[in-house]
């Protein structure tokens, strides 16, 4: 049974509006351990309210932010697929269809960056990054709405021959420029190496992984874990309170390249919005996240 453009158009607006509305288990369970770890009282307060809100959200079906933000999406192809339709223009169909239908209304995030005029349509728009998967008889979708707090701060710069050293300052001088305005504790994802389009794709693709995951290089994760403690040194806290929790996990992806190495950085703000489903070529759809 092929992958239909009917399939693709309804699990992508699904995606979308499911992502507005329910804050991903793991970053619940991340939220609960860092309100029993956390020592600043307003802290601790700002992070009840937290885990108040997401499940409110959840139980009333309705969003958790009013900053939507725009589509994004991450879809890899299973090379064992058959298709059936332009799924492509599917995706563009179901979030169309979607702004008509959804309630709450979604606000007007999509901005023309050269008026600046604000709508619900627009080029490229939604965003889609395509891979493939080999062996795989599916197409795996993750949604990331991009907003301010998962967009705005995020920076990219190209060293020569950098050292382990001046990648974690580089970090550390984004997380300092970013401060408290990406609505924290954060999510950090970094991509090392690759080109420059490689190395920002890997650093949002950081993002997405599990909450309590490591990077299986031991150096990479040595890297994640002292950027984590750092991060959370600055005393930034929840929502600009002060306190412990910053970042609530820092995720590393690098790449082999050239002498030169772009280093990005990118930050997905508490409610770390992530859904993710796959489309089997027998016509299950399996929801993941």
């Amino acid at each position: 049974m092929p992958i239909t453009y009917d399939a693709m158009k309804r699990i992508t607006a699904d995606l979308y509006s499911w992502s507005l509305r329910k804050v991903p288990d793991d970053t619940k369970v991340a939220l609960a351990r860092a309100r029993d770890a956390e020592t600043n009282q307003v802290a601790q307060r700002t992070l009840d309210i937290m885990l108040k809100s997401a499940i409110a959200a959840e139980t009333s079906d309705r969003f958790v932010c009013s900053d939507s933000g725009v589509p994004v999406y991450a879809i890899g192809l299973g090379t064992r697929i058959t298709i059936d339709g332009d799924i492509k223009q599917a995706v563009v169909d179901g979030f169309s269809e979607l702004v008509e239908t959804i309630r709450p209304p979604l606000l007007k995030h999509v901005t023309n960056p050269l008026t600046n005029e604000r709508g619900y349509h627009g080029r490229d728009m939604p965003i889609i990054s395509w891979d493939m998967i080999g062996g795989a008889d599916y197409v795996d979708i993750t949604c990331q709405p991009k907003a301010l707090g998962s967009g705005r701060w995020a920076a990219l710069e190209i060293f020569s021959f950098p050292s382990l050293a001046r990648i974690e300052e580089y970090v550390m001088e984004c997380v300092l420029k970013a401060g408290s305005q990406h609505c924290p504790p954060v999510v950090i994802g970094v991509g090392i190496g690759g080109s420059f389009g490689h190395c920002a794709k890997m650093a949002e693709y950081a993002t997405m992984r599990p909450m309590l995951s490591r990077n299986p290089d031991p150096t990479v994760a040595a890297m994640e874990a002292r950027l984590l403690a750092a991060t959370n040194l600055t005393g930034f806290g929840p929502m600009g309170t002060g306190g412990d929790t910053t970042a609530l996990a820092v995720h590393v992806e690098y790449a082999s390249g050239h002498g030169f190495t772009p280093v990005a950085v990118a930050f997905n703000c508490w409610i770390n919005r992530r859904t993710r489903a796959r489309l089997h070529d027998d016509g299950r759809v399996e929801r993941l996240e």
